[in-house]
């Protein structure tokens, strides 16, 4: 797209600066095997916590270091950057790491003789890292290639989240920033509000999403084809094997990691398209999705370590561009940090309605008609921001 920053080195001679860097992506398991690995050895307690520190306090603080990133590779090296497997790779890499973490924390929570509380911040950590997985099936479950869509799906089963893969690309992809997607978040809505209605929602979408491609195939929707259904399957043999080796002592561990693995994939659907609304047509329709619909973020570390999860603009725009070749746009809306720090913040509504609630005004130049409202509280918030509004829309005029 034309409102896209594009480097203007020659695609020749221009090669990926952040190629040997994506290694930070499955960097994150290989640290949560060290860490348990660690703790086996010393019985050093922070060990057990250091993902979730990693993920709150460290990244937000390189991001804040290290700053943003807004370089785009230039168009005549896109379609190389596309096709080099190397990137593949990295992604691949994750999911055996991911599935080693989930059964060395199980182990470690039956063995190690620790007291509860410890064995919640092992299982958060695990947690953390199985969060982050969903990420890496998200970018593989954008691609064609049947082993990408298979690690997608495998990569999905330490949380019990398989539906995921199909409401997020038949479902989010097509109702996104819209009053229809569960996985939009509304101005004015919480994050403790918004966590039930889209964990629900996301599950009544992907079943009634595969319910209709089942019927056009003529066949019903227990069928061994449903693909929420293979999806689960993947999660119960998971969960039965860890069970079947470790005991039943290794469920509570199971079902708390997974509960903080996919609560980190809703709070940061929260963050990625908060307050944002594409407008419905004369025809009824919504208008396309474009980059003014989804919060960007820059900043550096985060999108390493999420393969550019960041740069949602153009994820949107184009759902099966690999994420080395993903661009920043100039006219998507900014977050004030990455999302590593968005999420610290989501968590304290009052803080993050200060902070983005005029973000969202400034973005629509106080027109309050094309925002999308949290409906429960639409008329106490119009009447609130209503000078904040007008002083807006004054400047634009």
């Amino acid at each position: 797209m034309s409102n896209a920053s594009v480097s203007t080195a020659p695609a020749q001679k221009w090669a990926d600066p952040k190629r040997f860097l994506w290694l930070l992506g499955p960097a994150v398991p290989a640290i949560g095997i060290a860490m348990l690995y660690v703790f086996m050895q010393t019985k050093a307690i922070w060990t057990l916590w250091f993902v979730v520190g990693l993920v709150h306090v460290i990244l937000p603080m390189l991001d804040w270091a290290f700053g943003e990133d807004a370089e785009n590779p230039p168009d005549g090296a896109l379609q190389g950057l596309e096709s080099d497997r190397y990137y593949s790779w990295v992604l691949y890499a994750f999911v055996p790491l991911q599935l080693g973490v989930t059964v060395f924390g199980a182990w470690l929570a039956v063995t190690s003789d620790l007291p509860w509380y410890h064995v919640v911040g092992l299982a958060l950590s695990v947690g953390m890292v199985n969060g982050i997985a969903i990420n890496t099936s998200h970018e593989l479950g954008h691609k064609k290639d049947k082993l990408d869509r298979w690690l997608a799906r495998i990569s999905l089963s330490p949380t019990f989240y398989g539906h995921f893969y199909v409401e997020h690309n038949r479902g989010h992809h097509k109702n996104v920033a819209t009053p229809e997607d569960p996985a939009s978040s509304r101005f004015g809505e919480s994050f403790w509000a918004f966590l039930p209605r889209t964990v629900i929602g996301s599950v009544r979408s992907a079943w009634h999403l595969e319910s209709e491609r089942l019927a056009r195939l003529g066949k019903g929707v227990w069928s061994a084809d449903n693909e929420n259904l293979q999806s689960w399957g993947m999660s119960v043999v998971l969960f039965a094997a860890v069970i079947a080796a470790l005991g039943w002592a290794a469920l509570p561990f199971l079902i708390i990691q997974a509960i903080y693995g996919f609560h980190l994939l809703e709070v940061v659907n929260y963050l990625e398209h908060y307050g944002l609304c594409r407008q419905k047509k004369a025809d009824g329709r919504y208008e396309r999705c474009e980059p003014e619909h989804s919060w960007n973020s820059n900043h550096m570390v985060t999108n390493l370590f999420l393969y550019h999860l960041q740069r949602h603009s153009d994820h949107h725009a184009n759902p099966t561009r690999k994420y080395q070749a993903l661009r920043h746009f100039e006219n998507s809306p900014q977050l004030p940090s990455g999302y590593a720090g968005m999420i610290t913040l989501a968590y304290f509504p009052p803080i993050w309605y200060a902070i983005m609630n005029k973000r969202v005004l400034a973005h629509y130049k106080g027109d309050m008609s094309r925002i999308n409202w949290y409906a429960p509280r639409r008329e106490a918030l119009m009447k609130r921001y209503a000078e904040d509004a007008r002083q807006l829309a004054a400047q634009k005029a």
